[in-house]
C-alpha cells in the first residue's frame, strides 16, 4: 500500500511529523509555521506567497475567514490586460489559477487518525474525508506523529471535500431523467452543466439493442440511453471513483438491470449499433488528477474514441461523439484538425445536433475567456464507417 507523503516542522520546540494529503497532487510543504487565531492576515499573505505553510491551530471558523481574507489579497493584485491572442490569454489565465491555488493552499488543518478536526468549532469531516480518502488504514503512523495531528491538509481541500460530499448527498438534477437526481462523487465529473446530456437525451436512436458508454463517469448518459429505452448499455472508465459513481446511480435510478460498468481503457470488447463518448473539451495538460475530467493531454482520448470506434461499431451503427467546440474558440484545436481525425479514422460525419451553454460564464463579460466562453457551442456528432 503506498501511503502519504511525511512532512515535518518544528512545534514547542519539538520535530514534529505528519502525513500530507493531497487530492489535488499538491506537494507538501518545504516550511511550516505554527498559526493561529492573533495571526494576522498581511502576515499570513505574506509567507503564503513566499512558500511557507500555516498550520492552524485557533478556531476553525476564524481559519475560513483567513483563508476569504487570504483570496481577496490575491484577487485584488494587480492584473496584467489580458493579450489579444485568445491562446495566449488562457495559459496565461490557467497560470493565474495555479498560483491563486498554491498561496490558498498553504493554511492547513491537522486531522486525527480517524478523519476528524481536532478544532474549536470545526465540523464533523469524516464522512467527506473517508469518501476522499478512504478509511483510515490503521497503520503505524512516522515517528514524530501526535494523535491530534495524524495528518495535515489544506482548508482549501478540506473545504472542496466538504462541499463534494454535500454535492454527493444531495445530487445534481437531471431534466433528461424526469428531474431525477445523480449524485457525484469526489473527483468524478459532475453532469451540472446538463446541455450535453440533453443532447443524448433528444438525438434520434439508431437501434435499441445495445449501446457502450465510453469513459462514463457518473454514468448520466448510460442511465439516460436506458430510460429511453436501449435494452443493454455497457458503461466503460478507468477511473475506480467513477466506476463506483456509475454503479452506485444505476443502482439508485433503477437501471442497474440494462447498465453493465466494466473497467477499461476506452472500448469495451465487441461491437455495438451505438456508441457513445463524451471526452474532456479541452487539450490541455490537467495539474491536478481532478482535472483530467476537463482537459484531455494530447486529445488522448478523444483521437483514441475516433480511431477505435469503426472496429466497435456493428454494419450501419453510429458514434455519438459529444464535444464542446471551446478548444476550437481558444485556438487549442481546429475544425479542420477535428474533421481530419475524424476522416482519417475511417468515419463520416452523418450529421450534428447542437446546443448552445446555459452556465453562467458564458456570460460573464470579466472572464478573461469570455469571447471565446460566449462563443461556445456543444455539438453530438453523429459518426458512421465511411463506405
Amino acid at each position: 500500500m503506498n501511503h502519504p507523503p511525511v512532512v515535518e516542522w518544528t512545534e514547542d520546540e519539538q520535530v514534529r511529523t505528519a502525513r500530507w494529503r493531497s487530492e489535488n497532487g499538491a506537494r507538501p510543504p518545504r516550511r511550516i509555521v505554527i498559526a493561529d487565531d492573533r495571526t494576522r492576515a498581511d502576515e499570513a499573505y505574506r509567507l503564503a506567497c513566499e512558500g511557507t505553510a500555516l498550520l492552524w491551530r485557533g478556531d476553525f471558523h476564524n481559519a475560513r475567514q483567513l483563508l476569504t481574507a487570504l483570496a481577496r489579497r490575491v484577487d485584488r493584485r494587480p492584473h496584467k490586460t489580458p493579450p489579444a491572442d485568445v491562446t495566449q490569454a488562457f495559459h496565461l489565465h490557467r497560470a493565474a489559477q495555479n498560483q491563486r491555488a498554491r498561496i490558498l493552499g498553504m493554511l492547513l488543518i491537522p486531522l486525527t487518525a480517524d478523519l476528524a478536526v481536532p478544532l474549536h468549532r470545526a465540523p464533523d469531516v469524516r464522512e467527506a474525508c473517508t469518501r476522499a480518502y478512504g478509511p483510515p488504514d490503521g497503520t503505524e503512523l512516522p515517528a514524530g506523529t501526535t494523535g491530534d495531528t495524524a495528518a495535515l491538509v489544506s482548508l482549501r481541500e478540506l473545504l472542496a471535500l466538504i462541499g463534494a460530499n454535500e454535492w454527493r448527498r444531495k445530487g445534481v438534477e437531471i431534466p433528461a431523467l424526469g428531474g431525477d437526481r445523480i449524485h457525484p462523487h469526489y473527483g468524478v465529473f459532475s453532469p451540472a452543466r446538463g446541455e450535453y446530456v440533453d443532447l443524448v437525451a433528444g438525438a434520434p436512436l439508431p437501434g435499441r439493442e445495445l449501446a457502450f458508454d465510453i469513459g462514463t463517469g457518473t454514468g448520466v448518459l448510460a442511465s439516460v440511453l436506458a430510460r429511453r429505452g436501449v435494452g443493454r448499455i455497457v458503461a466503460t472508465d478507468q477511473d475506480p471513483r467513477a466506476l463506483a459513481c456509475a454503479r452506485e446511480n444505476t443502482e439508485r435510478l433503477g437501471v442497474a438491470d440494462q447498465v453493465e460498468v466494466l473497467e477499461a481503457d476506452l472500448f469495451p470488447a465487441g461491437r455495438a449499433p451505438l456508441v457513445v463518448c463524451n471526452p474532456p473539451w479541452v487539450p490541455a495538460k490537467p495539474t491536478s488528477p481532478v482535472e483530467y475530467a476537463v482537459y484531455d493531454p494530447g486529445n488522448r482520448m478523444l483521437y483514441g474514441f475516433l480511431t477505435g470506434l469503426a472496429d466497435h461499431l456493428t454494419p450501419g451503427g453510429e458514434g455519438w461523439l459529444i464535444l464542446s467546440d471551446l478548444a476550437e474558440h481558444l485556438g487549442l484545436r481546429s475544425r479542420d484538425e477535428l474533421l481530419d481525425a475524424v476522416a482519417r479514422s475511417g468515419l463520416t460525419v452523418l450529421g450534428r445536433l447542437d446546443i448552445a451553454p446555459r452556465h453562467p460564464r458564458a456570460r460573464d463579460t470579466s472572464d478573461p475567456l469570455h469571447v471565446a466562453r460566449a462563443a461556445e457551442v456543444t455539438s453530438l456528432w453523429r459518426l458512421g464507417t465511411a463506405e
